[in-house]
């Protein structure tokens, strides 16, 4: 069985205060995030969401992906969405030295640099896992550590999307960092909650942001 947290915890916060779990307003402001993409056909899918709903959100990318599908990337861009680094091919920073993560991070910074004229400085670590020596650095060049306060786990193939909506809807609050996947893996899930979680959260008067 899978093990990880569907809302991030105040003490974890307090430990790691270094990285960005949420963003507290007086708005009831909440975030939309996307990591793993861009994939065919499923971040095709999401941005027509997004704009039938006309919201923003950021997109985590992966370097490769970005090289796969530039067309697609560039269409994210062209939406008025922003985004995130996300390595060049998903690399856990727990089993990755620190000259290789930075590497690894740097191809993803070329892909994207191809196509955004400023760079990106929202870095997002895959599974969460990122080591201190790793964040150190890159909080030294600048970058902004994009964690969660709320993970839809809709890349759990074991749960239903009707507990991947109840992740959502149960946990969010104002200044939430929410995490969904535009990937093939997580589609199953994502394609039941994220309409219904975009619908119901503008229900509840929570307004759609980007992460800057």
């Amino acid at each position: 069985m899978n093990f990880y947290w569907i809302k991030t915890n105040s003490l974890i916060k307090r430990i790691f205060h270094n990285y960005i779990w949420d963003i507290p307003n007086m708005e009831n402001k909440i975030y939309l995030t996307f990591d793993d993409g861009p994939t065919p056909e499923i971040t095709s899918w999401v941005l027509d969401i997004l704009k039938e709903h006309q919201i923003k959100a950021t997109f985590f990318c992966i370097g490769k992906n970005i090289e796969k599908n530039p067309a697609l990337f560039n269409r994210i861009i062209d939406n008025g969405h922003t985004i995130g680094n996300h390595t060049y091919n998903h690399r856990n920073g727990w089993k990755t030295s620190i000259e290789e993560y930075l590497e690894n991070i740097n191809l993803c910074k070329f892909e994207i640099s191809k196509i955004l004229n400023l760079p990106s400085l929202l870095f997002r670590p895959p599974y969460g896992k990122i080591k201190t020596t790793q964040s150190k650095k890159l909080r030294q060049l600048g970058y902004k550590i994009i964690m969660w306060d709320v993970l839809s786990a809709d890349f759990d193939q074991s749960i239903t999307p009707e507990k991947c909506l109840e992740n959502v809807l149960q946990n969010t609050r104002s200044g939430s960092v929410i995490v969904f996947h535009d990937s093939i893996k997580a589609y199953k899930n994502l394609e039941y909650t994220l309409p219904k979680s975009i619908a119901i959260l503008k229900q509840k008067g929570f307004e759609f942001d980007i992460i800057r």
